[in-house]
């Protein structure tokens, strides 16, 4: 064998090592946020935490973290039995106690079962990113619903309506239309500290909300 070959099959070697290394240290390093993140969130399960791989000398050596994904299957939301799932995207985190995040993306979703049993409106399902409900005499109509958020409130408002297949502009119709949607899906959200909503929206998997924020304390968050 030439000295060509052993040199490539000791670098190949060395790549293969270096790269079960750098994957049994995220296991490690991910396992332990995981057990933080159950620690802060008792009520969460079905928690799984990934890293970039490139990341992993860094994070080892360094006081912070660059980048983590966390993913929560159900957690339960403070105050009520309603159950939601978590995306939770966090960069430059600070090892040392108390926990810092740099910035921070969370993604909380109301699943689509659970939105729609719970649901004030007729005949509700969810068509693309509006919910569909029933209206008029013997719910011959149908109205198109999306999410909005103001003033720490959830709830829906009026996109469009038809009757028999006729569209009716939702201006056309009673000016109060749009409280009484409102009256009837309000729901009031206590918004974490540090955090901002920005976005609602409706999809298949259910409702979501979007915060996201800049130098937050995870004990903060946790409350």
């Amino acid at each position: 064998m030439n000295r060509k070959n052993l040199t490539l099959i000791a670098a190949t070697s060395l790549f293969v090592l270096s790269g079960a290394a750098a994957i049994a240290a995220e296991k490690t390093v991910s396992a332990k946020i995981e057990s933080r993140v159950k620690e802060k969130l008792p009520s969460a399960s079905g928690i799984s935490a990934s890293m970039p791989l490139l990341d992993i000398p860094s994070n080892l050596k360094s006081d912070s973290i660059k980048a983590i994904n966390i993913n929560i299957d159900e957690y339960k939301m403070k105050g009520s039995n309603r159950k939601t799932s978590l995306e939770i995207h966090a960069k430059n985190i600070n090892k040392s106690g108390p926990t810092q995040i740099g910035s921070l993306d969370i993604t909380t979703t109301i699943p689509a079962e659970t939105l729609l049993q719970q649901s004030t409106f007729e005949g509700a399902e969810i068509v693309e990113n509006a919910l569909q409900v029933s209206v008029g005499a013997g719910g011959l109509g149908k109205a198109l619903l999306v999410p909005k958020f103001a003033n720490n409130q959830i709830y829906f408002q009026l996109q469009s309506v038809s009757l028999l297949g006729t569209p009716i502009p939702a201006e056309s119709l009673p000016e109060d239309i749009q409280d009484q949607i409102k009256s009837r899906s309000v729901k009031s959200l206590t918004v974490p500290e540090g955090l901002e909503v920005k976005s609602v929206f409706l999809s298949p998997k259910g409702l979501s909300v979007n915060f996201q924020g800049t130098d937050i304390k995870l004990g903060n968050l946790a409350l």
